[in-house]
């Protein structure tokens, strides 16, 4: 799929939400709950957010927990949204399950809830969710990662995830990446039940730079013959790299990823990460900030991407050592579309 088209058809999308909405006064307050305000992806987010809302007329309240994770902080601030009369919420849930009660609380008072990024378990325990196929993300990087490999018998696996608590985003990548490499899942709505042997270990990062780091460390101490692996995301992949600068490895690993950050796509161009699926935040939270104007102003609910249960706002893998059979788009042409 050519990139360029796809951001066309959204920028469609886009204005059939949004229709003939003029800035009037900022009469209109949507709230932003991400798991974090430093990860360059939720920034990204939230600066998409808060020019839509400035375009429409319309409030912004951000909000976002302490570390990826921090569940109680946005439970707190649903609450918040509730009393100060928002009419919308746009929500990255650090737990997917467990924020479902609160994410009632606020659909039953009136707002509607949109999940962003992460789908929410069940899924449609909010109005709406706009998202990357982030099972598609991973199963990208691990095709790639399998037809780089060539043979992919003697795979020594590390996997680094978010956290314990298993968010769907988490598990989609997780799940999608084994699919691709050719892993057979057990239960697919989670990650760390596989019985192949080539997987050594899962790991938990909290999504950042120190526990990528950290977690390459269990890793080579577990096996030091560890020759791909997996991360949720670039802040964790930067992480591992400086653990395989340190032991002298940066060279015996295939490292895939999933973001599109300007950071992680110059990895790419600098060797540092193989591949990355790129997904795009910036419209995931515009086009949420427009859906909950049309809420507002006509109860009309935003629909789903023919064929799933959730709008896809599209991914793309970046790399510059392309493989037959998985489409992709290289550095050069990911720097042009990345974000933070």
């Amino acid at each position: 799929m050519k990139l360029s088209r796809f951001l066309g058809a959204s920028a469609v999308a886009l204005t059939a939400m949004s229709g003939a909405v003029f800035a009037g006064g900022h009469g209109t307050t949507v709230c932003l709950i991400t798991k974090t305000d430093t990860n360059p992806f939720f920034v990204k987010m939230r600066e998409g957010a808060a020019a839509k809302a400035e375009e429409l007329g319309m409030e912004l309240k951000a909000f976002a927990g302490k570390i990826d994770g921090d569940h109680e902080t946005q439970v707190q601030a649903i609450e918040t949204c509730i009393l100060d009369g928002a009419k919308g919420i746009l929500i990255t849930a650090s737990d997917t399950s467990s924020i479902v009660p609160a994410v009632k609380q606020a659909r039953d008072a009136g707002l509607l809830v949109i999940a962003l990024d992460t789908p929410l378990t069940p899924i449609d325990a909010a109005d709406a969710t706009f998202a990357t196929d982030n099972f598609l993300a991973g199963e990208l990087i691990g095709k790639w990662a399998a037809g780089t490999m060539g043979d992919t018998s003697a795979a020594k696996i590390g996997m680094m995830n978010i956290n314990v608590s298993q968010p769907t985003v988490g598990v989609l990548r997780n799940q999608g990446f084994l699919t691709g490499f050719g892993v057979e899942l057990a239960d697919p709505n989670k990650w760390g039940d596989e019985t192949d042997a080539r997987i050594i270990n899962n790991e938990v990062t909290n999504a950042n730079e120190e526990g990528g780091r950290k977690s390459m460390e269990n890793l080579l101490t577990m096996d030091d013959g560890v020759n791909v692996l997996y991360t949720i995301n670039e802040p964790a992949a930067a992480g591992a790299h400086e653990t395989l600068k340190d032991f002298g490895k940066v060279d015996d690993v295939i490292v895939v990823s999933v973001d599109g950050g300007c950071p992680g796509v110059q990895a790419v161009a600098d060797g540092a990460i193989g591949a990355t699926s790129q997904q795009y935040p910036l419209l995931m939270a515009s086009l949420g900030v427009a859906a909950v104007k049309t809420w507002a102003d006509t109860g009309a609910k935003p629909e789903n991407t023919p064929g799933k249960d959730f709008f896809d706002t599209g991914v793309a893998l970046v790399t510059d050592n392309p493989v037959d059979g998985v489409p992709s788009i290289s550095s050069a042409e990911g720097l042009e579309l990345c974000w933070g």
